[in-house]
């Protein structure tokens, strides 16, 4: 059992931001951005305070330091996904990260290659594949949702022989629900695809193991999981990411350039790392992945997995809630009240002091599938507690009551 309340001494939000709308303040969009912990806020502070120089331009103290600290950072963050800490790119975020594989991976189409995402994935992993397959000219491929999930049986019957790439997000920010990455990139690698996975939504909440999942490529954000923005991860297999072109180029990421335009790159990491990088990100970001660590990955699922069932069972007793998702793992709930502007929905929660977000959530070729044009989502972390989950339940609650006078 974590101690939430201990927990929550530990992020300056909590004490700055104590109300909203008269209400006690009442955070439930993690999926949207998480709170920092002190720790964080502290390692960004350590890097200005005593590291500020830059990494890889430097043959000075103060440049080995900073060298030797940002190596650190991709070794922890390595660790926690079980890689090598070769194969770990610091990005601007996950866009970036599902960008610059996809960018990386299109030496490898022909036209007529087929990319397959599903229905549920985010903007960013799917806007950089339309782009890719307009360039290449390829076709960009979708596996139907059964029950909002994606299931082998229909993973099967959308491959074909043309599928090069398959790119899916472990957990998907709307629905919530976990894919079976490692069953699916196995088919995938037996049809000879690349396997992608979007995990912006699963690597703050559960454990992750490359090795074991076999995927080829992976991407996540250090401000989902309690570090700080700006900053990200792409992780790839080496051997792959040696045979990728760069996104991005400029100082840091070559070794020599000449003025026929002959150019040499750095090996993987350093050839996806182009210009100066966020290194005190870098330091939050190290600073992050060790306090979920000490918290535990299991413990905080489990804890999500309790105040998710609170959240559920409270709504039952809400006639004109429409859930999507009920029996989803994570800690995502998406919901609306029926007949009501989803945005509508949320000014409501708002005014009683709940965040929740509305709207497509970058989600907008769900849309079809969900049958309405927005929704409103909850979603918990592990410094959510009881008191969050029924205070959202009351709002909804009230919301209906207010609705229900308002409409009728």
């Amino acid at each position: 059992m974590l101690d939430v309340k201990k927990i929550r001494e530990d992020f300056p939000m909590f004490k700055n931001y104590p109300t909203m709308q008269k209400h006690r303040f009442c955070y439930l969009d993690n999926a949207a951005t998480t709170f920092k912990p002190v720790s964080v806020i502290k390692g960004e502070e350590e890097y200005y305070e005593k590291l500020c120089g830059n990494s890889h331009r430097g043959d000075y103290d103060l440049a080995h330091d900073v060298d030797v600290m940002y190596a650190s950072c991709r070794k922890t963050v390595a660790d926690f996904i079980n890689a090598q800490d070769i194969e770990i790119s610091f990005t601007s975020g996950a866009s970036m990260s599902l960008n610059t594989i996809a960018y990386g991976l299109s030496k490898f189409l022909e036209p007529g290659d087929e990319i397959l995402l599903s229905e549920a994935e985010h903007a960013s992993n799917v806007l950089p594949w339309f782009a890719i397959a307009h360039q290449k000219g390829c076709h960009v491929t979708y596996v139907p949702l059964e029950n909002g999930r994606i299931t082998i049986d229909n993973f099967k019957k959308a491959l074909t022989k043309k599928t090069k790439i398959v790119s899916l997000a472990q957990v998907t920010n709307v629905l919530g629900y976990i894919v079976d990455v490692k069953s699916l990139a196995k088919i995938a690698h037996e049809h000879g695809a690349y396997f992608v996975v979007d995990a912006a939504q699963s690597a703050p909440h559960m454990k992750i193991d490359v090795k074991d999942l076999d995927c080829d490529f992976m991407a996540f954000s250090a401000h989902k999981m309690c570090g700080p923005t700006g900053i990200g991860v792409m992780y790839g297999k080496y051997d792959l990411l040696k045979q990728m072109d760069p996104l991005l180029t400029g100082g840091g990421m070559n070794t020599r350039f000449d003025t026929c335009g002959d150019v040499l790159y750095q090996l993987p990491p350093l050839k996806f790392e182009a210009g100066t990088q966020n290194l005190a990100g870098a330091l939050g970001f190290k600073k992050a992945v060790e306090y979920l660590n000490e918290i535990g990955l299991d413990n905080i699922q489990e804890h999500e997995a309790k105040m998710r069932k609170r959240i559920i069972d409270g709504l039952k007793d809400i006639d004109d809630v429409i859930i999507y998702n009920p029996d989803a793992e994570s800690g995502i709930i998406t919901f609306n009240f029926k007949g009501v502007f989803a945005q509508d929905g949320a000014s409501l929660l708002n005014s009683k002091g709940v965040c929740c977000r509305s709207g497509n959530h970058c989600a907008k070729v769900l849309l079809n599938y969900l049958g309405t044009d927005a929704t409103i989502r909850c979603s918990l972390y592990f410094y959510n507690d009881e008191e969050d989950c029924d205070q959202f339940v009351e709002a909804c609650h009230h919301g209906k009551e207010f609705l229900d006078a308002y409409f009728n």
